[in-house]
Formats: C-alpha cells, structure tokens, sequence
C-alpha cells in the first residue's frame, strides 16, 4: 500500500474506531470481544483498502466484514455470550436507573438470534437507513424490515415486565420505543 492509502486508511481508522467498538459491543455484549473484532474487521479491510475506499460507502462494507467476523467467531468455537452493564465508551457514571435500564436492555437484547441482534443493532443503535443496514448484511430490505420487527417484537414482550419492575424500583419513567 503506498503511502497516501496508508494515511488514508489510517485517518479512517481514528475516525469510525469508537463507532465500530460500539457496535462490536453490543453485537458481542463483551467489551474485549467487541475491541478485537474491530481490529480484526479493520485488519481485513486494510488488506482491500484501495477496493474499498473506490466504494461509494466505505461504512457499510467495513461493518460488513464486522458482522462476519461476528459470525466466524461462532462457527470456529463456541464463544459464550456475557452482556454487561457498561458499554466500552461509557462517560462517567450513569444514575441508578439508566443502569438497571440499560442491564435489562442488553439482556434483552442478547437473547435475540444473530441476524435480529444486528439488523437491531445496526438499524437503531447506528441509526442506518434500511438499505445501509441490508448493504451491510448482504441481505435485502425486505429482510430488514422483518427481522426488525420480529426483533423489536421480542424485546417488547421481553421488556415489558422488567420495564415495570425498573419503572417500580427507580421510580421514574422507562420508554421502550
């Protein structure tokens, strides 16, 4: 790689590393995890970095390679999943009620299948359009839109009672949409 793709490369990397951590995270649920398959996504990007930056959304084909890195990591051996209550970025300490939210969100959110964790992950934590979310799946939109909503669906029925526990036991109030 010459020495303008370098630079390049490594301006992208500053720039989207805290978000694809982000992402990672909530993807993995384990910061560790979530730091190392950024790295390992950014890694195989730099091997096709002139491809990819030819693109015209660099994004959405880097957090395609992180979504199958995920993925890869299951197929090799089976990683147990533990979610916690901090994301990798967290600024400073949360009241008592947006952390029990936030356990109850994420163990919600772990118990979704893989491809409804990332299309929900991706969709309203990214905040990506339907079809950025699809171009980063491989997938088409319709797919999105369904496991959007099955997804959101469970996390609805799942958070539903503990929403009411947390809204009980902080005393203040929970939105789930």
């Amino acid at each position: 790689m010459n020495a303008d793709h370098e630079a390049e490369f490594q301006g992208y990397v500053r720039a989207r590393w805290a978000q694809l951590v982000r992402t990672a995270y909530l993807l993995t649920g384990d910061r560790h995890h979530a730091e190392d398959l950024a790295q390992t996504a950014l890694a195989k990007a730099y091997r096709s970095w002139r491809r990819i930056q030819r693109r015209d959304n660099p994004d959405a084909y880097v957090r395609r390679i992180l979504i199958t890195c995920n993925k890869d990591r299951f197929r090799k051996k089976r990683v147990p999943e533990r979610l916690v209550d901090m994301p990798p970025d967290g600024a400073g300490a949360d009241p008592t009620a947006r952390v029990a939210q936030r356990q109850v969100l994420l163990a919600a959110l772990g118990e979704l299948p893989s491809r409804q964790r990332a299309v929900v992950v991706l969709r309203y934590w990214d905040d990506l359009s339907e079809t950025e979310v699809a171009e980063s799946l491989g997938c088409s939109v319709g797919t999105v839109k369904s496991q959007a909503a099955k997804g959101l669906a469970k996390l609805r029925v799942r958070l539903g009672p503990a929403v009411e526990r947390a809204e009980a036991g902080a005393g203040v109030g929970v939105r789930t949409s």
